[in-house]
């Protein structure tokens, strides 16, 4: 499966480096969903929520009740996740509240599981530098997702992996790393962070592991069309 990416920042459809420094604008949310269109499922991450500056709550609202989203940015309380829900989003990407400094928050995934469903949460096991990152990418952690992700397991139905060292540098990613994330669990497993040709979308493909695009499909990089064709059975 393939994931078109909607990052909001400031009411507007971005594309960050590295989670830090903004390297363009998209068009407007509506446009963009009008370009996904032939996708079956988009990812929606607010960013502004990620970083505790704010948040686009109407613009997720608007997404999730025109398309299948996935969506994440700031979900750290039980009713957040609820929110996103009850907005339309199919399932909640769940990042830093789902760990401490060097250990996993097992108490709020537990709540969350029960408050919305288990298969409806995707946890974010983001890496940086061979750490987890949380806040935003901002802080890191002294877990590796290597280590955590069986144990993550029974709290959620898959799992959203950035290889943040490459994040929308358009270098390509790092496919031996996705590989030993796909030996580490049977769950649904979604790769982002520089995936650059579709030579990294077919070898993630062979591997199991889903592809979720943002710099490289907003700088013409892969074509859309060419990705669609990939999503059909």
């Amino acid at each position: 499966m393939i994931f078109p990416c909607i990052d909001l920042m400031g009411g507007k459809v971005v594309q960050l480096i590295q989670g830090a420094d903004k390297a363009l604008e998209g068009d407007s949310p509506e446009e963009m969903l009008r370009k996904f269109r032939a996708f079956p499922e988009i990812q929606v991450i607010d960013l502004d929520a990620a970083m505790g500056k704010g948040s686009n709550d109407g613009l997720v609202r608007m997404l999730a009740s025109k398309a299948v989203t996935r969506v994440g940015g700031g979900v750290r309380t039980v009713e957040r996740a609820q929110a996103l829900v009850e907005q339309g989003a199919h399932k909640v990407i769940v990042g830093t509240a789902a760990f401490a400094l060097s250990y996993i928050n097992e108490p709020f995934l537990r709540a969350l599981g029960s408050a919305i469903g288990r298969e409806r949460i995707l946890i974010a096991v983001d890496s940086k530098a061979g750490r987890i990152v949380v806040k935003g990418w901002q802080e890191s952690t002294d877990l590796t997702a290597e280590e955590v992700l069986h144990s993550l397991e029974p709290y959620c139905g898959g799992f959203l992996c950035t290889y943040v060292d490459k994040e929308g540098m358009m270098q390509g990613t790092d496919l031996d790393w996705f590989r030993r994330l796909r030996a580490a669990t049977s769950l649904e497993l979604t790769a982002a962070g520089g995936i650059t040709t579709i030579d990294d979308v077919l070898a993630l493909q062979e591997m199991g592991v889903h592809s979720a695009l943002g710099m490289a499909i907003y700088t013409g990089r892969l074509s859309l069309e060419e990705l669609a064709a990939l999503t059909k059975p």
